[in-house]
């Protein structure tokens, strides 16, 4: 294995992950979830693919606070929890924190999901409509039966663009989205040490490999394309274990034909991505 990937653990302790080598492809709690294979036995290869950052725009964001706090729209929606504290984080620089804090507490509020539930929760907002599952369609199956016709709401985006399912159901109903983009993924590993996983991965030498973003399997595959490492990859994840942290990577994944063996069944972070990656060792 390319020295900088070997892992960093070079002890034999138990554990039902005991001998095996796990890949870890995580950039914002890359430690947290490696210390969690680390409990249960396994060896970790440590490859960042992506990092997280404020917005290019910033004042696109303020002035998204602004009206928000201005003139609250009908509803919230929320799709991260990193988009939840990096709002809170912009607020706080543009002097809005207590009315943006004022706003989330006396707002209707739809998450994606638990996360930016919790990240919610931190900021003393308890009341939130969670979207059934964790995905757009979700989001879009809770919009539903909400009286939105005609009215303006915010929505904090991860991406440049809104999703198609979530823009046709807002024209469809007259509904107003004030989207905001508050952070972007930049590329933060080289090239050569994705390249260096990718030839782990093909060559037997890693077991199993963890994906909690979608960026990530972006990152993937675009270095492999880059560097004409596409049978290698696809050699490579078709004969190790792949875990995804939830759906919407599950579905990531298995959009560029790679078999997804581990997801966690409802609670959609990193300890329940182990205890399931654990299971599929049996």
């Amino acid at each position: 294995m390319p020295s900088d990937l070997k892992p960093r653990n070079d002890t034999d302790d138990g554990g039902p992950l005991r001998g095996r080598v796990v890949a870890v492809p995580e950039s914002r709690h890359l430690e947290v979830l490696a210390a969690l294979l680390e409990r249960r036995g396994a060896r970790v290869v440590r490859c960042p693919l992506v990092a997280i950052r404020d917005a290019e725009d910033e004042d696109a964001v303020a002035a998204w606070l602004a009206r928000t706090v201005d003139t609250p729209p009908a509803l919230l929606v929320f799709y991260t929890g990193e988009g939840v504290e990096r709002l809170a984080a912009f607020a706080e620089r543009a002097g809005l924190e207590e009315r943006f804090s004022a706003t989330l507490a006396h707002a209707a509020i739809l998450t994606r999901g638990p996360k930016p539930k919790r990240a919610l929760r931190a900021l003393g907002v308890p009341r939130t409509i969670e979207a059934p599952e964790p995905t757009t369609d979700g989001i879009v199956r809770a919009l539903g039966p909400l009286p939105l016709e005609g009215k303006r709401i915010g929505v904090q985006l991860y991406g440049d663009s809104p999703p198609e399912a979530l823009a046709e159901h807002f024209a469809a109903r007259r509904i107003e989205p004030d989207y905001v983009v508050p952070y972007r993924y930049a590329n933060q590993a080289e090239q050569d040490e994705v390249a260096k996983l990718i030839a782990g991965l093909a060559g037997g030498e890693i077991d199993a490999i963890a994906f909690t973003s979608t960026a990530q399997v972006d990152r993937l595959f675009a270095v492999a394309a880059e560097r004409g490492l596409e049978p290698e990859l696809d050699r490579g994840l078709g004969t190790v274990r792949v875990a995804a942290v939830g759906p919407v990577v599950a579905r990531a994944l298995e959009e560029r034909g790679v078999r997804v063996d581990a997801v966690p069944h409802e609670s959609f972070h990193m300890k329940p991505l182990v205890n399931a990656l654990v299971t599929s060792f049996g």
